[in-house]
């Protein structure tokens, strides 16, 4: 499957996989890409609507992910 945002990529490889820090770091690649506020909303209303699980499959659905 490929993300909706392929061409912005969010490496989280150097972090613990704190949700909050996962969330702010594709905000910021989504924001730093351009996209509408609104568009923004859409993925962190999204992404906060399950468990963790939830919060990654939904980053793998919007952006390319490193070494996730």
């Amino acid at each position: 499957m490929n993300p909706k945002y392929p061409e912005i990529a969010v490496d989280l490889s150097q972090q613990d996989g704190n949700a909050f820090y996962i969330i702010g770091a594709v905000r910021k690649a989504l924001r730093r890409a351009g996209l509408t506020a609104n568009e923004i909303a859409k993925f962190t209303d999204e992404a906060k609507a399950g468990d963790y699980d939830h919060l990654l499959q939904t980053c793998i659905e919007w952006v390319e992910l490193i070494d996730a």
